[in-house]
């Protein structure tokens, strides 16, 4: 990545986010940042970075509630989210709220710098591969619109991540297929991924939310147990 890349953090401890306006300018990247939530959307908006590192524990605004106004207002930048706490049910949170990825505290530097990079790669990859190719098609009982990254279901419009547009035309290119969870990771996360299926397993979850596919026994997009998943 060059300095034609810019990073926003949202961060209000200090030492945390000094540290990471170090790390990343030290790999070239245009760094900016604030320390209250607040202010984060104005200033997001000012900025327009091409990744964003949001704290969730935050003065004024948390990192749920920034997410979440973000996605409503069709920003699409990927969004790195960090928290303290390291419990599944505040990453659920998270990625429901449009986050791409999460990284606990405390976190090793390597790893950060490799799902940023990750992140910024399969954005680009997926701007330059999709210009004027945009179509709908159909996930389920919902219309999948890749021009607003959005569901339709039942009339209602619902927000969906970068992730998660890529994770369903990746299973709609695939349709009827089993998929291996590596294999999915590998589409869609990039092949030097370093973190665990669960984080494809969450992703999936929230889709099946999107597509309509909440039934105690998922009709559309099917479990198959050791392997992965497929779209029927």
């Amino acid at each position: 990545m060059s300095e034609d890349n810019c990073i926003f953090i949202v961060e209000d401890d200090p030492n945390i986010r000094f540290g990471l306006e170090e790390i990343f300018r030290g790999e070239k990247f245009t760094v900016a940042s604030c320390e209250n939530g607040s202010d984060a959307i104005d200033q997001i908006g000012e900025h327009l970075p091409d990744l964003i590192i949001l704290d969730v524990m935050l003065p004024g605004k948390n990192g749920y509630e920034i997410c979440k106004e973000l996605r409503d207002g069709s920003c699409r930048v990927p969004i790195l989210m960090l928290t303290a706490k390291g419990q599944e049910i505040d990453k659920v949170i998270g990625l429901d709220s449009g986050a791409d990825d999460y990284v606990t505290k405390p976190f090793g530097v390597q790893e950060l710098k490799a799902r940023v990079n990750a992140l910024l790669r399969r954005s680009g990859d997926w701007q330059s591969a999709h210009v004027d190719l945009s179509s709908d098609f159909q996930v389920g009982n919902a219309t999948i619109c890749e021009t607003t990254y959005e569901s339709i279901l039942n009339g209602e419009p619902h927000r969906l991540t970068p992730k998660e547009m890529e994770l369903l035309k990746y299973f709609n290119a695939h349709k009827g297929r089993v998929l291996s969870r590596d294999q999915l990771l590998d589409a869609v996360w990039g092949v030097k991924y370093f973190g665990t299926t669960r984080t494809l397993d969450q992703c999936v979850a929230q889709l099946r939310k999107k597509i309509g596919d909440t039934g105690k026994k998922p009709e559309f997009l099917v479990t198959v147990h050791g392997v992965g998943y497929q779209l029927n």
